[in-house]
């Protein structure tokens, strides 16, 4: 060992992804100890950390060079010792000249003050903030004020970020490409726009609403700020909205018809979704390659099977004709779904599958699929996963054309009540499946699974029947 270069042996340490391998390595010699000091760019503590404070400033002695940080108190509590306070930050801010990208989980006890230590770090360009609730909008303006590097910022159930002024000076700055807020009750929709100029710049967005909050505030009319206008997302590669509402021609409508290079997309229970959005976004986004679905059960009532809102078939064909890569679809249908009223036919999922090169297809909860539609996979030359969830018009029939997809490798069979061991017969033995997943498949037993694939995952709950 001593006479290897150094730079062959940090190669040999980079190669150990475990961090208590990584540890038991660095205890075996003196040479490796030290090269593992200088190399060692990333540290994960938390409940263990105790005493706290020295603790925390002897590993940043050891490790100088840490640019990644991950602080996680789940599952803390009193009896473990004390959590890292605002104290703990300025450690991290005098110790870690380095630090880039630093991670704060379930820190209860850090607060503004703490925050503002962060702005004497030159080089953090990520933060990520899950459950920090003693943290307003004023901790998070002082970093986006002091840190003027930061391009990633996660916002994960901030409970007390009420003021946005933060979102306008992220606007002026133009730095950040990765922006997340989820169930930051008093952040909506129409906050948004302050982010300005720095649209232009966002690569990444995951903006979620507290659905149980936003019940509460039905009246809530803050999007009205955000008025029709065009909104630049020439570089948005990933968007996810869950629980938000899509009001047409504005806000988030105008965001979805202007990202020309979005690859992927996620829409959860957004209300207010039409089809003239999904077509607008069809149209636009045509390097499109992952699509996520999932529609509130209101579209399905009665009262709405006239009302624009409710999505259909049209949306499913736009995406066919102008999204040629689009390689993986997920829709499902919320648990109030009234199977005869589903908004997607068995033709207009189909579309998808016979015009784009679909490698992974799951649907929950779309009663419209059925043995026929199996029947029709057979032609899917590309489709390599396959999922049902909850989908009771695929029965031991449909089932049986799995031998003939010629390139599935992976299904998944969830709460299906339709299928029974009978339906899986012909694949025991044929060793056409490298994965079978059964969950909670009343009538189908362990025993059924046996040789139908390389490797099979059983598992039966049945309370959900009741």
């Amino acid at each position: 060992m001593d006479g290897l270069p150094d730079q062959l042996v940090w190669e040999i340490l980079d190669r150990i992804t475990k961090t208590t391998d990584r540890n038991a390595t660095s205890l075996a010699c003196k040479r490796l100890y030290m090269l593992d000091n200088e190399q060692r760019h990333s540290l994960r503590v938390g409940c263990g950390l105790d005493p706290v404070n020295e603790a925390l400033t002897a590993l940043c002695i050891r490790f100088p060079n840490l640019a990644k940080v991950e602080i996680s108190y789940s599952g803390w509590m009193s009896k473990l010792g004390k959590q890292l306070d605002d104290h703990g930050l300025l450690i991290l801010s005098n110790y870690c000249p380095s630090l880039s990208n630093l991670t704060l989980s379930y820190c209860t006890f850090i607060s503004d003050a703490g925050l503002r230590h962060l702005t004497s770090c030159s080089k953090l360009s990520a933060l990520k903030l899950n459950f920090t609730p003693r943290i307003t909008g004023c901790g998070i303006l002082s970093v986006v004020l002091g840190c003027k590097n930061l391009t990633v910022l996660h916002l994960i159930r901030c409970l007390n970020v009420s003021s946005v002024e933060w979102l306008h000076h992220i606007g002026k700055l133009e730095t950040l490409e990765d922006l997340a807020i989820k169930n930051c009750r008093a952040i909506g929709e129409g906050d948004l726009v302050k982010l300005g100029a720095s649209w232009r710049k966002i690569r990444r967005l995951q903006f979620e609403v507290d659905a149980n909050y936003r019940y509460m505030k039905v009246h809530d009319r803050s999007v009205d700020r955000w008025q029709t206008q065009q909104v630049p997302c020439e570089n948005m590669l990933e968007m996810s909205l869950v629980n938000c509402i899509i009001h047409p021609g504005r806000g988030l409508a105008s965001v979805l018809g202007h990202c020309k290079n979005l690859e992927s997309i996620c829409l959860d229970m957004c209300v207010g979704i039409r089809d003239c959005d999904i077509i607008n976004l069809s149209q636009k986004s045509r390097k499109l390659r992952s699509l996520s679905l999932r529609v509130p059960s209101d579209y399905s009532l009665p009262l709405l099977m006239n009302n624009p809102l409710r999505l259909t078939d049209e949306s499913l064909q736009a995406l066919a004709q102008n999204c040629s890569m689009l390689e993986e679809i997920m829709i499902s249908f919320s648990d109030g779904e009234f199977p005869s009223f589903s908004s997607f036919t068995l033709n207009g999922i189909l579309s998808l599958v016979k015009m784009c090169p679909i490698r992974k297809l799951a649907l929950d909860h779309v009663d419209s699929f059925n043995d026929n539609g199996m029947e029709a996979l057979c032609f899917a030359q590309h489709l390599e996963f396959l999922q049902f969830v909850r989908c009771q018009e695929v029965s031991d029939e449909g089932l049986q054309h799995v031998i003939h997809f010629p390139s599935l490798r992976t299904l998944r069979l969830v709460k299906c009540l339709g299928v029974t061991d009978d339906g899986l017969k012909p694949l025991v033995g044929s060793q056409k499946l490298e994965l079978l997943v059964v969950e909670d498949c009343p009538q189908i037993s362990e025993r059924g699974l046996q040789g139908a694939a390389e490797s099979v995952s059983f598992r039966q709950d049945l309370s959900w029947m009741y």
